[in-house]
């Protein structure tokens, strides 16, 4: 188990202190599918080159350090994430068969969800202009 100094947000922005790069997503806007990496990576100038013209949290996932009471998912006094809470509560399962995952011992949405965070995490998307209604919901502060 990790400490909390060091659990990691999977659905982090790029420009993040610490954020590493851990999927890349594919599939289409409506039905994205995420791709995880073997092993995260540091975020360089050429990856981010990949993303083109689209911000790179379209087509990339990064995790950075959990921002706890920085960041506005995030419930103070009960220490949880509430994105975490609501994509599992909203949206369908996406997969039975969790895929190997390079930020899973230190991922907050698997140390709080468990199980029922990572089937659904293949179709999340950080910045979607297309998101599904039950993801929409989810992500609304």
């Amino acid at each position: 188990m990790s400490t909390e100094a060091n659990i990691l947000c999977p659905s982090a922005n790029h420009k993040e202190p610490d954020a590493v790069l851990f999927a890349v997503v594919g599939g289409t806007a409506e039905r994205p599918e995420v791709a995880y990496l073997d092993e995260t990576q540091a975020i360089t100038d050429e990856i981010l080159a990949m993303a083109g013209s689209v911000d790179p949290t379209e087509v990339f996932r990064f995790a950075a350090p959990c921002a706890k009471t920085g960041c506005q998912h995030f419930n103070g006094e009960q220490a949880r994430c509430q994105l975490a809470a609501k994509v599992v509560q909203l949206v369908p399962i996406a997969v039975n068969k969790l895929a190997p995952c390079a930020i899973r011992s230190t991922c907050r949405w698997w140390q709080q969800e468990g199980v029922a965070g990572c089937q659904r995490c293949p179709q999340v998307v950080t910045l979607n202009y297309a998101p599904s209604d039950s993801m929409r919901e989810a992500a609304t502060v």
